[in-house]
């Protein structure tokens, strides 16, 4: 583990522009325990109001193909983008598969990185909200996380994120299965990819349907406004354009009505419970497999106790050491 005053140069310099110092912290970010923690208050204490736009969709709807056009107008327009391409890991290294990385170019005035989900449930690292801070403390923005967007766990995604683009591609099923996979809940804007093939009309008139019906769901409520619906053909750029200028009316809206301050509220609270929740989850591990935990898994084992009581002792256990 770095020492404090380390991490503290480190970020110095990272915050002077040095990308390799900004790599090494977001190393230790993703490694997580309580050097990402002093990594997390370093970038919280600079503060920041990095626009975060997150973007998901099924596998092969053209997620990283979509993001390297944004990232490439981005940089020709003067911004300093950032992105963090959220990876299934690895089952050997359980380091992130780099996949999307490789389908997008670097330079000077953006970063990608990939991150390991780590088989977390949701596809979300427990990391991402700390790298997202690092990079707005360093002056990224905005800052898109892509996610590997597997079946319904694409909801987690609102969690991190300002504005939501959810990428859709002909094939992608009709409307009721759009619907039972939580898209309609999380989209802001959406993208419907690949508009120069076959079957690009119906996706667009499946959504339009789907957001029809959005007063039934309570949709517009909960998100504030009808989500926009944008045609691109990622691989060319066609439409990229109007993506991120919907992206930055979004950004607008929220700002005016005073919901941009409530989401970010939420986003915290979301981390908060994130680290909790591991840090439960890593205690609640301990005693299972330590002396105590064997003890009563014998005794349910043999017969000589329930595991209703196994799970309470347990309980009672952890709250008398003050653990909970």
């Amino acid at each position: 583990m770095r020492s404090t005053d380390e991490l503290k140069c480190l970020f110095d310099e990272a915050i002077a522009g040095h990308r390799r110092s900004l790599g090494r912290l977001l190393t230790v970010v993703e490694r997580g325990g309580q050097a990402a923690a002093a990594v997390n208050d370093m970038a919280h204490a600079v503060g920041g109001n990095g626009h975060v736009i997150g973007i998901t969709g099924a596998p092969g709807s053209g997620k990283s193909t979509v993001t390297g056009q944004m990232l490439r107008l981005l940089v020709a327009a003067g911004a300093k983008p950032a992105v963090l391409a959220v990876d299934p890991s690895s089952p050997l290294t359980g380091g992130a598969i780099l996949g999307d990385r490789l389908r997008m170019d670097d330079g000077p005035d953006s970063f990608i990185r990939s991150m390991a989900t780590r088989g977390q449930s949701g596809g979300l690292a427990v990391a991402v909200p700390a790298a997202v801070r690092l990079f707005d403390a360093c002056g990224y923005n905005p800052i898109i996380i892509e996610t590997v967007g597997v079946g319904q766990v694409e909801v987690d995604i609102t969690g991190a994120a300002d504005t939501c683009l959810v990428v859709v591609a002909p094939g992608w099923g009709d409307a009721v299965q759009a619907n039972k996979a939580g898209l309609l809940e999380v989209a802001d804007v959406f993208v419907v990819n690949k508009s120069d093939t076959p079957g690009a009309k119906d996706v667009r008139r499946d959504l339009e349907f789907m957001l029809d019906l959005g007063h039934v769901s309570g949709h517009e409520v909960r998100r504030g406004s009808r989500p926009n619906i944008v045609n691109t053909i990622g691989i060319s750029g066609v439409g990229i354009d109007e993506v991120l200028a919907e992206a930055a009316k979004h950004l607008e809206r929220l700002a005016s009505d005073g919901q941009l301050a409530d989401r970010r509220k939420r986003r915290i609270a979301i981390e908060i419970r994130s680290h909790l929740q591991q840090q439960l989850a890593e205690t609640v591990d301990a005693l299972i497999e330590g002396p105590v935990g064997g003890a009563h898994i014998d005794q349910v084992a043999n017969g000589s106790m329930r595991p209703s009581e196994a799970v309470q002792a347990l309980y009672s256990g952890l709250d008398d050491g003050g653990c909970l």
